[in-house]
């Protein structure tokens, strides 16, 4: 509450109706919204467009399929009026964003910017996509007490997404936090964080009041945060909740521009809805832990819903995020059995 006001009444759609694949809006004077589709449950992802005397500037591209590519091609010809793409910008790299950087950069022969860690991550995930789940990623399900159905059913196929990772530019140029980009005749300050992905780039504009969010600051839902076996005892909600302080103090009347979901104004209300969200995630999983439980019993009470509708794998994570906040707190302990199964508990 702020003055007697709920949050949610501070934001607002002005933009309520998204583009289709391979249209465009145009949302603020050379600045376009088109979508990409994406084969999951979340099915889209926003990218924008940005006009910049003979050409255009891109933040994203959307994942490496047919799709996508049909859509790009009717974007060159339609909205962009004939005019080339200059370059292709990332905030991070998810295959979403950056799963079909390595053809658009081909096919319109454009550079490729993003901060080091994105870039690198796009490298080793497309090195690595071919590869049999390892061992260590399967240790870590049973460790945290997942089913040996869903283990063995990962251990053969780790989603629809992961194929649709093209081979990323060979090549970028390095974004850093703090550097003023000029993009569209407008000027930004890169503003990078962690906790949903390494050294995630937004875009605060400094000539309006227009901020490209990326990932990190959602409309409608909270971006993923979560543990993984990659990094198996990390704290990513420290980094994340510490990141939306980072927004804070912007111009009521900014427009944000997220990667998934509509753009919207009432950034403020809407980092204060975030952090509300992971506080009530974190009094849910410490009221949990009245006996010794598995990340994976955890999840049933966190994300009960995600459970029903199959979405064991990022349930399972984002637990495991609050649980080591938690860890990290003090208020809660980790037990480990002569199994190697880890349980939580309340310190």
């Amino acid at each position: 509450m702020k003055d007697g006001i709920d949050p949610a009444d501070e934001i607002t759609l002005p933009y309520p109706v998204p583009p289709a694949p391979g249209d465009a809006i145009e949302i603020a004077p050379g600045l376009l919204w088109a979508r990409m589709p994406l084969p999951v449950r979340l099915d889209h992802v926003n990218v924008w467009l940005l006009e910049e005397g003979d050409g255009w500037t891109a933040v994203d591209c959307g994942l490496d399929s047919p799709e996508t590519r049909a859509a790009w091609e009717k974007l060159a010809a339609g909205p962009l009026r004939g005019r080339p793409l200059r370059r292709l910008v990332a905030t991070h790299a998810h295959v979403d964003h950056v799963g079909l950087a390595g053809w658009i950069t081909s096919r319109f022969q454009v550079p490729f910017e993003a901060t080091r860690s994105a870039w690198l991550w796009a490298r080793v995930v497309y090195a690595g996509r071919n590869e049999p789940t390892s061992a260590q990623a399967l240790e870590h399900l049973r460790a945290h007490g997942c089913d040996p159905r869903h283990i063995e059913a990962y251990a053969q196929n780790r989603g629809p997404l992961a194929r649709l990772f093209g081979e990323p530019p060979k090549a970028f140029a390095r974004l850093r936090d703090g550097d003023t980009l000029e993009m569209g005749d407008r000027r930004w300050r890169v503003l990078t964080a962690d906790g949903h992905a390494d050294e995630h780039a937004s875009f605060l504009g400094a000539d309006d009041d227009i901020v490209i969010a990326g990932d990190q600051v959602l409309q409608r839902i909270s971006p993923v945060v979560g543990v993984f076996s990659g990094e198996p005892h990390a704290d990513p909600l420290a980094a994340f909740l510490a990141s939306l302080e980072r927004f804070r103090g912007v111009a009521a009347a900014t427009l944000v521009l997220p990667s998934h979901g509509l753009p919207f104004r009432g950034l403020d209300a809407r980092l204060s809805q975030l952090e509300q969200h992971h506080r009530r995630r974190l009094e849910l999983a410490l009221g949990a832990l009245d006996w010794p439980r598995t990340a994976a019993e955890c999840a049933q009470v966190l994300f009960a819903r995600a459970l029903a509708e199959g979405q064991w794998f990022l349930a399972l994570a984002e637990t495991l995020a609050h649980l080591h906040r938690l860890e990290a707190m003090g208020a809660a302990r980790r037990e480990v059995d002569g199994d190697g199964l880890v349980r939580f508990a309340r310190s």
